[in-house]
């Protein structure tokens, strides 16, 4: 594998860790979304991986290169890995290609040229920071790490400061870059459709425990517990021969007659359909639905048996 961590340990009290034997793999060229609450560990683990934190115990393997393990510890300028943080600043006295280039030994002007132009900041490299909008800084931090073709790239939660219409074009400008750039990456992020737009995989983390590792499509149709599944969108409760089950929004399908039916009680318009929130067995029951259905109103709906999901008896409480 490209990038591996193995049985990492990171405590900052004794006896309380922040990182519970964490272990996983990625191949070049992948990108990771990092998943889970806040104070969850997740800005702890970028900064373990990067080396601004020191580790209690574990393995860390970048390009065949040891990290931490073995006795051995890499320092952080030399590891080989971008880290954009949440509030990535620039210097304010410097133009924005100042500011990419800054401390640059080497400048290949092809490769330069070309991060500029996919980074759609040709006709900015004149301006300060100041005459920058934010989603325009944040690209030229994001250019500023992939110039430097780090082995690994980290982004710590870079989306959260944008406005809404910024934050798309951004998200697609991310994309694009790594995906040609093939450079390996892991994104802390909150933001669920982000993840499952641009992730490969997504691992998803509480109280310092990975929950589960697996691709965007696992993670939501199979979560492997309550907790990832809740995570990563609405859930809505079935009682079938006394067993409990849940299902997606999505796979709910409105007919004529069935035995299972709800009460409409609230339509939400989304642009190109509406979200219907309704009452099934007194639950919220959410499911989508190109007709704009009036609250009050009865309804029936079906489900395909492979689209249900099943969590043992441990997970209930978290629902409750």
């Amino acid at each position: 594998m490209y990038f591996s961590v193995k049985n990492l340990k990171k405590s900052f009290q004794k006896n309380k860790l922040v990182l519970k034997n964490l272990s996983f793999s990625m191949n070049k060229g992948d990108i990771l979304s990092f998943v889970g609450e806040s104070g969850s560990g997740k800005s702890t683990f970028l900064n373990c991986i990067s080396g601004l934190e020191n580790i209690d115990s574990g393995t860390i393997i970048l390009n065949e290169k040891i990290l931490n393990g073995k006795g051995k510890t890499v320092r952080a300028q030399d590891r080989r890995i971008g880290h954009v943080f949440q509030d990535n600043p620039l210097f304010p006295h410097l133009t924005l290609k100042k500011n990419i280039l800054f401390n640059l030994k080497k400048i290949d002007k092809k490769k330069l040229d070309e991060v500029i132009t996919v980074s759609g900041l040709k006709n900015l490299l004149t301006r300060f920071p100041h005459e920058l909008s934010g989603g325009e800084k944040q690209r030229a931090c994001i250019a500023r790490a992939i110039l430097r073709e780090p082995d690994l790239l980290l982004l710590d939660e870079p989306f959260s400061n944008l406005d809404k219409h910024i934050k798309k074009d951004i998200v697609e400008y991310v994309e694009i870059v790594l995906q040609k750039k093939k450079i390996t990456t892991i994104l802390v992020t909150h933001d669920i459709k982000n993840i499952l737009n641009i992730s490969d995989k997504i691992l998803i983390f509480k109280e310092g425990v990975l929950q589960q590792y697996d691709s965007p499509e696992n993670m939501y149709c199979k979560p492997s517990n309550c907790y990832c599944g809740k995570l990563l969108g609405d859930l809505n409760e079935l009682i079938i021969n006394n067993k409990k089950f849940f299902i997606r929004p999505e796979h709910i399908k409105i007919v004529d007659k069935s035995n299972f039916s709800l009460i409409v009680e609230k339509s939400i318009y989304q642009g190109k359909d509406f979200k219907i929130k309704a009452n099934h067995q007194n639950h919220e029951f959410y499911f989508y639905s190109t007709v704009n259905y009036k609250s009050s109103e009865k309804l029936y709906f079906k489900f395909d048996n492979s689209d249900l999901i099943y969590f043992d008896k441990d997970c209930e409480n978290y629902f409750t």
